[in-house]
């Protein structure tokens, strides 16, 4: 697959409707950044056990879009955990105005996709925050799959830019439901589910709109409302 900031990929969340994967998300996700965290070991030096985001979009399949938010949302879910939602919501919100733009493949400016992550603690971040969502792609299946494809998608690229966006916030706490809504919109786009592809929206637009209306002691009433639920 050619380079994520560039050429073509075989991605296509609003286009064409390739053969899924048979691993699940999350498995596929952990031991692909397993696998890059090996080949960066085996290679020495000061990286050692690193990667780039360009080389991740690299190795994924046609679920690229979604495969990638969700990449970047599973570390937002986790509570207490600060400065790293506030990183990966750039590029979450990059790939959520390119699904509302409708483009086929994710695309990542140079500076973006050139930047460093530690493969292997992410992977286990994807252990601790499996738990949050995993339970999503046992009840996952392909449904009113009008919103996953087409102007839908374009629609839910759009409104998933406002979630996005609040995990810039920097106060304690406010990444957790807006990465968990992201994360289930995510997984509702690749198993091509639109009904858990609204549910995440939802989620993501609900915080937002306590966020606003509210302020943070509302929003953190509804994160923990939701947190109960999960």
């Amino acid at each position: 697959m050619p380079d994520a900031s560039g050429g073509e990929t075989t991605m296509s969340m609003n286009g064409s409707d390739g053969a899924s994967a048979p691993k699940r998300a999350i498995p596929f996700l952990r031991d692909t950044l397993r696998a890059l965290a090996a080949e960066a070991t085996s290679g020495g030096g000061e990286a050692a056990g690193s990667a780039r985001l360009g080389d991740m979009v690299d190795r994924l399949d046609e679920r690229a879009f979604g495969l990638m938010l969700l990449f970047l949302a599973l570390p937002c879910c986790l509570p207490f955990v600060y400065v790293l939602p506030q990183i990966v919501a750039l590029p979450m919100l990059a790939l959520a105005g390119q699904l509302a733009l409708g483009r086929h493949h994710p695309w990542l400016p140079r500076a973006l996709a050139d930047r460093g992550f530690d493969a292997e603690a992410f992977a286990a971040v994807f252990d601790r925050a499996e738990r949050y969502v995993g339970w999503v792609e046992a009840i996952a299946k392909p449904r009113l799959m009008a919103v996953t494809r087409g102007a839908g998608v374009r629609l839910i690229g759009l409104l998933l830019l406002a979630p996005c966006a609040s995990i810039l916030v920097p106060l304690p706490g406010t990444n957790t439901v807006p990465g968990i809504g992201v994360a289930i919109a995510a997984l509702g786009l690749i198993e091509r589910d639109g009904a858990i592809t609204c549910l995440g929206v939802v989620i993501g637009l609900l915080w937002v709109a306590a966020l606003l209306a509210f302020g943070v002691e509302a929003a953190s009433m509804l994160k923990d409302a939701i947190s109960a639920r999960l």
